[in-house]
């Protein structure tokens, strides 16, 4: 199951990490986000161990959405060594996303 990022827990879990973490910031309201929501879930049983693959509730966690700029949602952020080291806007298909995160780990 896809961890939950927070604006509490972001730091420790996804800066703090040596692993690459993957965090989708979505919203409830956003159709695109949800339409991918399957996807997320998918990779985060795929990558178990190996990559650290959350969401993060823009709405709910402004901080972070703030941070990084956050415009546009779905907004996938590709994190590594505490630094943003690749990004995807929109709903995309998996082969995209898993593309990104064999290029990282």
């Amino acid at each position: 199951m896809a961890l939950e990022f927070t604006d509490a827990n972001f730091q420790t879990d996804v800066l703090g990490s040596d692993k690459l973490s993957v965090v989708d910031c979505w919203a409830e309201w956003c159709g695109p986000c949800r339409a991918i929501g399957p996807v997320i879930e998918e990779l985060a049983k795929d990558y178990d161990g190996k990559v650290n693959v959350g969401k993060l509730n823009v709405d709910q966690n402004p901080e972070i959405s703030v941070q990084y700029g956050i415009t546009s949602i779905p907004a996938i952020l590709f994190i590594k060594g505490g630094q943003v080291v690749d990004k995807q806007i929109g709903a995309v298909p998996r082969s995209v996303l898993e593309k990104k995160i064999q290029a990282h780990i």
